[in-house]
């Protein structure tokens, strides 16, 4: 045999679709020293996050606008450090009520873990048919935002002014309810510390128009024979005990008595028009 050898094709002919023979299968137009045009890139991939909310020094969570879920409107009421308005939640249009308070007037650390105990107490007592709903809670750089169910009935305190005192059957009517709600706290470890008819409320205006408690402001969680010391409340609900210093739940059964009084006879059992009298005749009644 002759020796083994691969012959070079002459011009082949291209196959159909193909460019000519001996062409390189890309071909380019642009000179071999052409820049490399490349791809712009879309500026949003290079725009930064957006910071995370500071953390309120009260409720110690993120801040929030809460204008932003709710308008407020008129002025409801206003206390030592809050003032309550009429808002309305923007999507669904429902009627709440909102407390503003003003981080200012909180000045020292006893007065922001007051607000922030208030919070954490009325979420725990959440669901209960005669305690005030907390719907949520906001904080922005000037004020604290409460925003709780509406009671459009106003305070209890209003509707004995109005009447100037009650039955015997309506006071006990009411008595029973107060007594209920009372107990409902103490059960759920909740002390008030400052029951009056000014922090209870009316649903609507209607005469048996369920009655809702509320401002936990001044109350604190307790175990059962914890003492407490501290000297809290309103001069004519005031018990003894507290006066002393010496105190558990009890201190709220002392404040249902005196409301039990006011029902039934209009004006209160220690009557003075100086504050210390007041205290005075409170602590010799134990």
């Amino acid at each position: 045999m002759g020796n083994c050898f691969t012959k070079n094709p002459t011009n082949p002919a291209p196959a159909e679709g193909e460019g000519e023979a001996g062409a390189d299968p890309v071909q380019s137009s642009a000179p071999d020293d052409a820049p490399i045009q490349k791809a712009p890139i879309p500026t949003a991939a290079f725009t930064p996050p957006p910071k995370p909310a500071a953390i309120g020094p009260v409720l110690g969570r993120p801040m929030e606008d809460v204008r932003t879920t709710y308008s407020l409107g008129k002025e409801l009421g206003r206390g030592q450090f809050g003032v309550t308005h009429l808002c309305t939640h923007k999507a669904t249009g429902e009627k709440l009520a909102c407390k503003t308070i003003a981080k200012r007037k909180l000045t020292n650390k006893e007065d922001i873990e007051d607000v922030r105990r208030e919070v954490q107490i009325m979420y725990h007592l959440s669901g209960q048919p005669n305690i005030v709903e907390l719907k949520g809670a906001y904080e922005d750089k000037q004020s604290v935002h409460l925003v709780m169910e509406l009671c459009a009935g106003g305070e209890l305190f209003d509707r004995i002014i109005a009447r100037g005192h009650y039955t015997e059957r309506a006071a006990a009517s009411l008595l029973r309810t107060i007594v209920q709600i009372v107990h409902t706290c103490h059960s759920m470890g909740v002390m008030h510390r400052d029951l009056k008819p000014e922090n209870f409320l009316l649903l609507s205006k209607d005469e048996d128009a369920p009655l809702k408690a509320t401002d936990f402001g001044l109350s604190v969680f307790f175990k059962q024979g914890e003492v407490f010391k501290d000297i809290v409340g309103s001069a004519y609900y005031i018990a003894p005990e507290v006066l002393k210093r010496r105190y558990g739940p009890e201190a709220d059964i002392w404040s249902i008595g005196v409301m039990l009084y006011i029902f039934l006879c209009g004006v209160p059992p220690f009557w003075a028009g100086n504050f210390l009298f007041i205290l005075q005749s409170a602590a010799d009644a134990a």
